[in-house]
């Protein structure tokens, strides 16, 4: 897989953090690594945005943005706000080949839900991992109403012809309610699709060091990790 696109059942569940963790393990696993935001919103010129994140704690990946609007909102809603061109998906797709000629993996981070408007003519994150035919990693909540979230999800992607890659909890919350606990075995059955790792909450916070001594016990093994996926959602069930 030369291209990941990693996308989530909504905002603010983890995506960047997963999207650091697994480029920094595959750059401890000797592989070149960029990372591709196609649409950053809600920051400022001269800001750090999620890519500045990702290199901050998984180290030497290639960052790449190819817009930037300044109001946290959807892509499309976002660039006709500000009076911008918004970004299309043949330019996310055509961008994403170009960093995959020079690099060994090309992580591409959508911004909010799969399905999040790019532009006015309804395109989406979906559109590129069509284009590139490239698998979907899906970050997901842990708690109560992550199952609909992701079982939609996953049914979007299908319709399309795609199939996610697998899922991965954003943001693993320290003291786990019930929900959690049994969302751990309920997850892979509402996306058809493995669960490939659990991140703690708070791992944004860790420094790099410790990020990415730490990252290979957050993942699955087919995404450079070493947590056992089965055993961990069996644990205190």
């Amino acid at each position: 897989m030369a291209v990941i696109v990693v996308t989530g059942t909504g905002t603010e569940i983890g995506k960047t953090v997963v999207t650091a963790a697994v480029a920094a393990l595959a750059v401890a696993g000797g592989r070149s690594v960029a990372v591709l935001k196609p649409a950053q919103t809600g920051v400022a010129p001269g800001e750090p945005g999620d890519t500045a994140e990702v290199v901050r704690l998984a180290g030497a990946v290639t960052a790449a943005e190819l817009a930037r609007f300044p109001e946290p909102l959807a892509p499309a809603t976002a660039a006709r706000r500000a009076g911008l061109a918004p970004v299309g998906p043949e330019r996310i797709a055509a961008a994403a080949r170009d960093l995959e000629a020079e690099h060994d993996l090309v992580l591409i981070e959508g911004a909010g839900g799969l399905l999040v408007r790019f532009d006015d003519d309804g395109s989406t994150l979906a559109d590129v991992a069509v284009l590139l035919g490239a698998p979907v990693l899906v970050v997901v909540p842990a708690g109560l109403g992550t199952l609909n979230t992701t079982a939609l999800t996953a049914e979007a992607l299908r319709a399309r012809g795609l199939a996610p890659l697998g899922v991965v909890i954003g943001s693993w919350p320290a003291a786990p309610d019930l929900a959690a606990l049994c969302n751990r075995s309920d997850l892979p059955l509402s996306a058809g699709a493995p669960l490939l790792g659990a991140v703690p909450e708070g791992t944004g916070a860790l420094t790099p060091e410790a990020f990415r001594a730490a990252a290979a016990d957050w993942l699955a093994p087919s995404l450079g990790g070493r947590l056992d996926t089965a055993a961990w959602a069996a644990a205190d069930a």
